[in-house]
């Protein structure tokens, strides 16, 4: 694992503060439907943002960490869009109105950074005193990609789910919203409206798809800086991605296949990273990209497919 000198976590992490008190404080500090439009631009600020760090991590860093950092970002923009499925089924299941469906997740993203940074920690603790913790990394993500490519789409029921059983427990839950508030007090108590319940769901969904995620970046690279910032970047523009994106989701018929393809591989790769069979950074970016290109393009060919019968 590369030692980076502290200023440049302190600066990065300066950065990211600076660009979400932008974002909630200035941009939208208002609360108000996301158009396509505007979600777009974000998304393109955002990917922007993020190749001009890969270009710095390349002149300061080499091509190998430019490369990982890439395919690291590529990797985990890919699983997140998976996770936007369950987040639009989520704002469908509780009626959530468009206009506060930012703030849930800006909150959520927040609480994502949170444990993605510690979930990174104790990752690079584990690999770096267990050697043998990377053919469990290894295993987890076989284990996730198999399910995915075998597994078929049930019903979710919220209602069951154990957050929102838990937080009844805890507190009293609205039957309706209260504007963008996630708590109101009726009474002498407070309760929880259905924005903070969404909120809680959000933040259990990254939670299930970060025990994924972050072993599928461990094994691109072992590099904690580059680990976490590829990280923060692919969620920072979850957000904007999840408006531009949230009427043509249902469209991507064969991504689900195509991560757990991927999965697979980076398993594979994790798998090999000790042998003279391991992969190299460039291989592995081409083999991601050329999984990805043809899932979409599948998806596309099935959606017009669909449209002619």
């Amino acid at each position: 694992m590369t030692d980076v000198p502290v200023f440049w976590w302190v600066a990065f992490n300066a950065f990211v503060i600076v660009m979400l008190s932008l974002d909630l404080g200035v941009f939208h500090r208002k609360a108000h439907t996301v158009s396509i439009k505007e979600a777009l631009l974000w998304s393109a600020v955002w990917i922007t943002l993020a190749l001009a760090f890969n270009t710095w991590v390349y002149f300061e860093m080499g091509w190998l960490k430019a490369t990982e950092f890439f395919t690291g970002y590529v990797v985990e923009k890919s699983l997140s869009v998976d996770n936007l499925f369950i987040i639009a089924v989520l704002f469908t299941f509780f009626g959530v109105p468009a206009i506060y469906q930012h703030k849930i997740l800006f909150w959520g993203i927040f609480g994502a950074l949170v444990m993605r940074a510690l979930m990174i920690a104790a990752g690079a603790a584990l690999l770096t005193n267990f050697a043998w913790i990377t053919y469990v990394f290894a295993g987890i993500l076989f284990f996730t990609g198999i399910k995915m490519l075998v597994g078929t789409d049930e019903a979710i029921d919220f209602e069951k789910n154990i957050t929102i059983r838990l937080l009844r427990k805890v507190m009293p839950l609205t039957k309706d919203f209260h504007g963008d508030k996630f708590f109101v007090k009726q009474g002498a108590k407070w309760a929880a409206t259905p924005m903070f319940a969404v909120l809680i769901c959000v933040e259990f969904t990254d939670l299930i798809f970060a025990v994924d995620s972050i072993p599928a970046i461990f094994a691109i690279t072992q590099d904690t800086f580059i680990v976490y910032t590829s990280n923060v970047f692919a969620i920072l523009g979850l957000r904007s991605l999840y408006f531009a994106l949230s009427g043509i989701l249902p469209y991507f018929h064969f991504l689900k296949y195509g991560l757990g393809v991927i999965l697979c591989f980076v398993g594979a790769k994790m798998a090999l990273a000790h042998t003279t069979w391991k992969l190299d950074s460039l291989v592995s970016l081409g083999v991601i990209t050329g999984i990805l290109a043809i899932t979409i393009l599948a998806s596309i060919l099935h959606r017009r497919r669909e449209l002619k019968h």
